[in-house]
């Protein structure tokens, strides 16, 4: 069970995004609480106790990138990766612009992503791997922009489409692992598309395995996919070379500036340890500061 001082770091991460969302109803919904639980956990001496269940402070933190135990903290280092995704994501939401991004894996796309989504107002971040079906693709984004995302299905479409349509504040969704929908999905992405037209950004992303599905449906003449690729720019985009040499480089290069940018003493050991994996790093620098701790 979570401990009283580990629901106060979720609360206190609760605090930071209410500046994202328009009412505290909004904010409730995306967290999957009513408001009245929200008021009670954000009071100046808030509840901890008997207001929501255990399964949803772990999924709040989860959401939020909350850390819940005493482990090493990783910064964020402003990559080359990290400014170009940055940048996707800013220019298709300030336009209601639609892109794709097709690149490697492990090179920091999703981090990005969903620090951008955490940081900006009007945002919804879908993991498109946990909701392949269209009835979990169209509820997952509404319930990220506060809608009601329970009920009949037709209604819960019209009202994200309603909802895109008419605010004041330009939305921007993003699609990752978009490579794992279901068929039906990416029809109804299409039509959700067609329904919001110069209204939303759309900004989908997945590895390079991505860009060989949508190609394959395409030259297979698939009912859709020509007109999803058109409708996502007609151009894959993509920031990492493709020789591996310079691959290796590039990703050396990252994993310097992270290294850095969380006080490493030793970026070749890093470079070494991690077998040029990001998802490694964080593992290894805990290792390196225990070992440091042992040591002193």
């Amino acid at each position: 069970m979570l401990t009283k001082e580990q629901k106060l770091k979720v609360i206190a991460a609760i605090h930071a995004q209410q500046k994202n969302f328009s009412s505290r109803k909004k904010h409730a919904v995306a967290l999957g609480i009513s408001p009245a639980q929200l008021t009670r956990i954000l009071r100046a001496e808030p509840e901890t106790e008997g207001v929501i269940g255990e399964a949803r402070w772990v999924s709040i933190a989860r959401k939020y990138d909350v850390q819940l135990v005493d482990e090493f903290k990783m910064h964020t280092a402003k990559t080359e990766v990290f400014k170009f995704v940055w940048a996707q994501l800013k220019f298709a939401q300030e336009n209601s612009v639609s892109g794709i991004l097709c690149d490697r894996a492990d090179i920091g796309k999703t981090h990005t992503a969903m620090m951008y989504a955490r940081e900006n107002r009007n945002v919804a971040y879908v993991d498109c791997g946990r909701h392949k079906t269209k009835t979990a693709f169209i509820r997952a984004i509404a319930r990220e922009f506060g809608l009601t995302h329970t009920g009949l299905y037709s209604e819960i479409f019209e009202d994200v489409v309603y909802y895109l349509n008419t605010t004041t504040v330009r939305p921007l969704i993003i699609l990752d692992e978009f490579g794992d929908l279901s068929y039906p999905t990416y029809l109804e992405f299409k039509a959700l598309w067609n329904a919001t037209d110069k209204h939303c950004g759309f900004y989908a992303m997945g590895a390079d395995g991505l860009a060989t599905k949508l190609n394959r449906n395409i030259e297979y003449k698939k009912v859709g996919f020509a007109e999803i690729f058109s409708r996502l720019g007609n151009k894959y985009q993509r920031i990492t070379p493709y020789p591996e040499q310079e691959f290796i480089q590039f990703q050396r290069k990252q994993i310097a500036e992270i290294g850095l940018a969380n006080a490493c003493q030793d970026v070749q050991r890093l470079h070494a340890k991690t077998n040029m994996s990001l998802r490694r790093i964080p593992i290894m620098l805990s290792l390196e500061r225990k070992t440091a701790q042992h040591g002193n």
